[in-house]
């Protein structure tokens, strides 16, 4: 039986793959891959688990060569887009990459495809300049952004009412739409693996959200710099009030709050097995039922502080060094 369909297939309907012991039927894995590589989420994973199927089992499985083709081409961008020393032509409608290393010295490109020959700058990867300077570029990036007109183009083609929902990969420029739906504002290219910010187009960490950026999780657009600065101010001067207000209520509640419900717990019977809790408990006599709940409140007694200390103890600093460590600087930037 197939686990994606679930129909009964013969042996022979389902093929091996080098890269897991995974086996789905030839159907199955022919339509996974096919909306995969039209969805450009190349490298194809197993439909079962995460590893990478084999290029050879994917030439294999795709039924149409236009397939095929279009799989190469995404992971060959994928692979010059991870490459620091790729420079891709800034021309329009040229998608010719030029592998420049050690170019430092000697900036001056020209794009190696029959017919383009368009010359370029190493360091801004815009078009070539005698005399002028560089036009500033976002560390990390290995192509540029597509010209207005071209995103004006493909924008006009896609309708004025996407034009907040199309944007370009800080690394290498692919166009990417994200469908408001409420999801959140953390992406990842499916053609260079980029992860990336939609509210201000920079390559991310995890922790980008949780920085003074100005970004939020959710949101179609960044806090203004007052708002930011006021909530920066807020945070430093209300931490202190704040931490007390949280600890002074957070103490007495852990260290009273965990023994009464260690011990109505131990009394009623916990609420996952109530019927079989309170049949055992049923039968024990008062005294053991008595010594039951003391040593479980004791035991809670005993552990609560730990617990408390812990917290205080890691939490506390953390807030501390994130309030004046991390606000502070960027309030000096």
């Amino acid at each position: 039986e197939c686990p994606l369909c679930l129909l009964p297939q013969p042996p022979q309907a389902f093929p091996t793959l080098a890269s897991c012991h995974h086996r789905s039927c030839r159907v199955c894995l022919e339509r996974y891959l096919c909306l995969a590589v039209s969805e450009s989420r190349v490298p194809v994973a197993c439909p079962h688990c995460p590893a990478a199927l084999q290029p050879a089992d994917i030439h294999r499985l795709l039924p149409e060569p236009a397939l095929r083709d279009k799989y190469e081409e995404f992971l060959l961008r994928r692979l010059l887009a991870a490459d620091p020393g790729t420079r891709w032509c800034p021309a329009p409608g040229c998608s010719y990459a030029v592998i420049a290393q050690g170019c430092a010295e000697c900036p001056r490109l020209a794009c190696g495809r029959e017919g383009c020959g368009t010359e370029f700058c190493y360091h801004c990867r815009q078009p070539w300049h005698h005399d002028g300077p560089c036009v500033t570029a976002a560390p990390g990036l290995a192509s540029p952004r597509p010209e207005p007109s071209a995103r004006g183009e493909i924008l006009a083609r896609a309708g004025a009412g996407w034009a907040e929902d199309i944007k370009v990969c800080p690394r290498c420029s692919t166009f990417i739409m994200k469908v408001n739906d409420g999801g959140c504002n953390r992406m990842s290219c499916p053609i260079c693996g980029c992860l990336f910010c939609w509210l201000c187009l920079r390559e991310i960490s995890d922790v980008h959200f949780l920085s003074p950026s100005g970004c939020t999780f959710w949101g179609k657009r960044p806090w203004s710099r007052t708002r930011r600065l006021l909530c920066q101010l807020g945070m430093v001067l209300g931490a202190p009030m704040v931490i007390s207000l949280v600890a002074g209520i957070a103490v007495p509640v852990m260290t009273i709050g965990i023994p009464i419900y260690m011990g109505r717990k131990v009394l009623v019977g916990g609420p996952g097995v109530p019927v079989l809790g309170r049949s055992r408990r049923s039968s024990l006599s008062g005294c053991q039922q008595c010594l039951s709940v003391t040593s479980s409140v004791l035991l809670s007694l005993i552990v609560s502080p730990i617990i408390m200390a812990v917290t205080v103890g890691v939490g506390v600093p953390l807030t501390l060094a994130y309030v004046y460590g991390v606000l502070v600087l960027s309030l000096c930037r």
